[in-house]
């Protein structure tokens, strides 16, 4: 999800977000084909080697926190090189067989509706308020200040991000993904949304889910509506909104 830095009360849209946008898809794609034929290697020669791989560690939640860690990595070196303090949000949601697994860096939010109509979050914010953000903050020798919402270094709006790299550098910022992952078979689940926190500043995961199952008809799902709604309810900061709308049953998705 693009997303931007918020400084002296303006938006900066920023080359961070380009250059995710720009290594993470393909690489990802990659990594994950490599690793689907590795297992179908595994699955042809031993049952049991295959399972001795999983049990090594690799799995799709590792890749993308592998992927995310070495994007984040080459960005702070090329942004870094000239002086550019751009940042971004990451939100990964990859649909694999039966399961969804999500990996989020920063303050971008996925949601699911499920077959009854629940909200079902995909995905926790990154803020400094967090007491577990805050302490990690505090022990790198940092500290977070409010100048209209709690800021690292009373600059960053988020406490993990991509990019960013005068907070990397004094490690009070930092990368890691959180991931989960969820059973599709279990929640049924009709779509999801998936949006930067200009969409999550006017409305909350319930308001979405209820506004977006009402314009699953609309061309792209509802989304265009949001977006145009959240800025009507006066929302200054970028949205970025994307619906994906499952199929009727699981197996067909």
């Amino acid at each position: 999800m693009k997303n931007e830095r918020k400084k002296d009360g303006l938006i900066h849209i920023c080359a961070a977000a380009d250059f995710a946008k720009a290594h993470l898809p393909e690489a990802l794609r990659q990594q994950l084909l490599a690793y689907e034929r590795e297992k179908e290697r595994d699955r042809e020669k031993d049952k049991e080697k295959d399972e001795k791989r999983e049990r090594g560690g690799h799995s799709y939640p590792s890749i993308l926190e592998q992927q995310i860690l070495t994007l984040d990595r080459e960005m702070l070196d090329k942004l870094s090189a000239t002086y550019n303090e751009a940042g971004t949000t990451c939100l990964v949601a990859l649909l694999s067989d039966k399961e969804l697994t999500v990996a989020n860096v920063g303050d971008s939010r996925g949601v699911l509706c499920d077959k009854d109509g629940n909200a079902i979050p995909l995905s926790h914010d990154h803020k400094p308020y967090q007491l577990k953000e805050r302490k990690r903050i505090k022990k790198a020798g940092g500290f977070i200040s409010f100048n209209g919402s709690w800021r690292v270094q009373g600059i960053l709006a988020m406490s993990r991000s991509l990019g960013d790299y005068p907070l990397k550098n004094l490690n009070v910022v930092i990368p890691d993904p959180d991931i989960m992952s969820f059973d599709l078979n279990k929640l049924q689940p009709e779509f999801m949304i998936l949006a930067s926190d200009g969409l999550w500043d006017t409305f909350s995961n319930e308001e979405a889910v209820r506004f977006i199952r009402e314009r699953l008809d609309e061309p792209h799902f509802g989304a265009k509506s949001i977006v145009l709604q959240s800025f009507y309810r006066g929302c200054p900061d970028n949205i970025t909104v994307m619906v994906v709308k499952f199929k009727g049953k699981t197996s067909e998705q």
